[in-house]
């Protein structure tokens, strides 16, 4: 088959790529001309681990091409993927659909009969049938299939997930879109991958649901992290036994300074707005954006205590302004948060981040950059460490500390142990820790057993008493 994704932001670039690597002939729509000539030229336009690669082969195969026209893409293609932002309205919690709405009118002209046309982005539910009432009123009596395909990739690891779905999911209304789904997937069925089919509705929500559940996770262990700072707990080890409940998982239980990025703030604004206009009431959801929003305020409220009473003038460094390491996505982060609250407070801050750079001084104002992380640590009154950068977890603690000299190291990732973060410095606080240190966990297991007691061979419990008796080998 031949596909076409208009759009080549996050999505759709990397939907493209992924295809193209599986051996489809791919074509990209993007109305930016400076983008298709970048990517043209084998450049790509975002950082994604493993997606350069994945386009150099594509564009030496002759399988992915990029455009800025409409027509000579359309004509071709048996599948056309929406891959458009569907960002929050300004003034607004709604997800603003007019780049979706503008695509699908751009497109509407150049369809034909037998053709799929599939929405990628992030949407309500309920938006496909209205883009299908669009589209039967620009093209009466069309024979185009209308589907959904909602993406389930996360930065900095997307193409790995495009290629490890735990499932993918297609609404679709009609066999020929479901047959076009299963000769397009086939290849990662084939691996594992489970193409799960449903409605249109059914896979809207579904996107928008997990979104929600995942910030749900975030937002309940950071509350649960507040409980281990004032009860000496330590919310690694609390997080790390809940997860070992397979009911619970593991993922998402990492307390920080709350979630941010490109889906996650704006998908559970766009599902409270859609909930009220349905007249359900989403409490849950609603209550896991106002602690995510409150979080940022109570840790900038901490950073600015720990530089005494007055605060004006002094210096911070913040460590970390993609909202995620491996990325260079700035969108909703923290930081972007956190650093203009510390400015209003009289703070100047020094800043640095391996990749998010760029993008960040479109968004900061009156920031101290630095292209090395312990140069951007000299010379300040306090330091936080906001973005889980391996980097920064590799820095030395003497290193640390010399350039600290005493000030307070704010680990908001907790990427440090407990043990380093007070070698590096002196007043170091992580996240859900404790004043004291707490033992590591101990975990047992069959083969611990034969390690540790290797002349042990059974254990009965004896009919006549509770007690247990220890069977000795020879």
């Amino acid at each position: 088959m031949i596909i076409t994704v208009i759009g080549t932001g996050y999505v759709g670039l990397v939907t493209g790529a992924c295809l193209a690597e599986l051996g489809f002939d791919v074509n990209c729509i993007d109305k930016n001309p400076a983008i298709v000539e970048r990517l043209n030229a084998g450049q790509a336009t975002i950082h994604e681990d493993g997606l350069e690669a994945i386009l150099g082969r594509a564009r030496r195969n002759g399988t992915i091409r990029f455009h800025s026209e409409y027509a000579e893409a359309i004509a071709a293609a048996d599948m056309i993927f929406l891959a458009v932002g569907t960002p929050t309205r300004p003034g607004s919690d709604e997800a603003d659909l007019s780049y979706l709405d503008a695509a699908l009118a751009e497109l509407a002209p150049h369809l034909h009969e037998g053709q799929t046309v599939v929405v990628k982005s992030t949407v309500p539910v309920g938006t496909n049938d209205r883009l299908q009432a669009m589209l039967d009123a620009r093209r009466p009596g069309l024979d185009v299939s209308l589907a959904s395909n909602p993406e389930f990739l996360r930065e900095g690891s997307a193409v790995k997930d495009f290629f490890g779905a735990d499932r993918i999911v297609a609404g679709v209304r009609d066999e020929r879109s479901r047959a076009h789904f299963i000769a397009l997937y086939r290849p990662l069925v084939e691996q594992g991958a489970p193409l799960v089919f449903t409605t249109p509705a059914n896979a809207e929500l579904a996107k928008y649901a997990s979104n929600a559940f995942l910030a749900l996770k975030i937002a309940y262990i950071n509350e649960i992290a507040d409980f281990c700072e004032v009860t000496g707990a330590d919310v690694e080890h609390v997080s790390t036994l809940m997860g070992m409940d397979s009911r619970i998982g593991a993922a998402f239980l990492k307390a920080g300074p709350g979630y941010g990025g490109s889906c996650f703030p704006k998908d559970t604004l766009a599902l409270l707005a859609s909930a009220r206009r349905h007249g359900v009431a989403a409490r849950l959801v609603e209550t896991t954006v106002a602690a995510n929003d409150e979080r940022k305020e109570r840790l900038v409220e901490r950073v600015l205590a720990s530089l005494g009473a007055e605060v004006m003038g002094k210096r911070v460094a913040v460590l970390g302004i993609a909202f995620k390491a491996n990325t260079d996505d700035v969108r909703q982060s923290t930081a972007l948060s956190m650093i203009p609250m510390l400015q209003a407070a009289g703070v100047t801050v020094h800043a640095h981040d391996p990749l998010g750079r760029k993008n960040a001084e479109r968004e900061l104002t009156d920031v101290t950059w630095f292209d090395d992380a312990l140069a951007a640590l000299r010379d300040v009154d306090a330091a936080v460490i906001l973005t889980d950068w391996p980097e920064y977890a590799a820095l030395r603690p003497e290193e640390i500390a010399l350039a600290l000299a005493g000030a307070p190291l704010h680990d908001l990732r907790n990427l440090l142990t407990a043990e380093t973060g007070r070698r590096a410095s002196p007043a170091y606080r992580g996240i859900g820790r404790g004043a004291e240190a707490v033992p590591p966990l101990s975990v047992v297991t069959a083969a611990a057993l034969a390690d540790e007691w290797p002349t042990v061979t059974a254990f009965t419990r004896s009919s006549s008493s509770a007690a247990l008796r220890i069977v000795a080998g020879e």
